[in-house]
């Protein structure tokens, strides 16, 4: 039998076509460049932070484990909270420089400082 889970279909309205077949949008985990392919861009941020200066990191391609992984260690080699989803790792302060010193270190070869 189908697996036929209603909170698989959830937001999908009911369809009048007797051969509709739903089907799901898994996404593929993207696999992840190597450190010295990635083109990694860190930057400051002010926006929509009520005035609070954030590091971010944007451009890694790869899993979200990965990226998580890589957060996490830019996070307690600063000491600092954030977080990191959608391809962008977000370090609260200003820690540009010492973010930049720690992914050449981590082999990062190809990241440039933004602005």
């Amino acid at each position: 039998m189908k697996n036929n889970d209603w909170k698989e279909r959830l937001n999908i309205v009911y369809s009048t076509n007797p051969d509709y077949n739903y089907e799901q949008g898994n996404k593929e985990e993207q696999s992840t460049l190597e450190p010295s392919m990635q083109n990694l861009r860190v930057q400051l941020d002010r926006k929509n932070r009520g005035g609070k200066v954030v590091t971010l990191v944007i451009g890694f391609i790869g899993s979200e484990n990965d990226l998580k992984e890589l957060g996490k260690l830019l996070k307690s080699k600063c000491g600092v909270g954030g977080s990191a989803k959608d391809g962008e790792i977000i370090v609260q302060g200003d820690f540009k420089l010492k973010i930049l010193e720690l992914l050449k270190k981590e082999g990062y070869t190809r990241t440039k400082p933004v602005g």
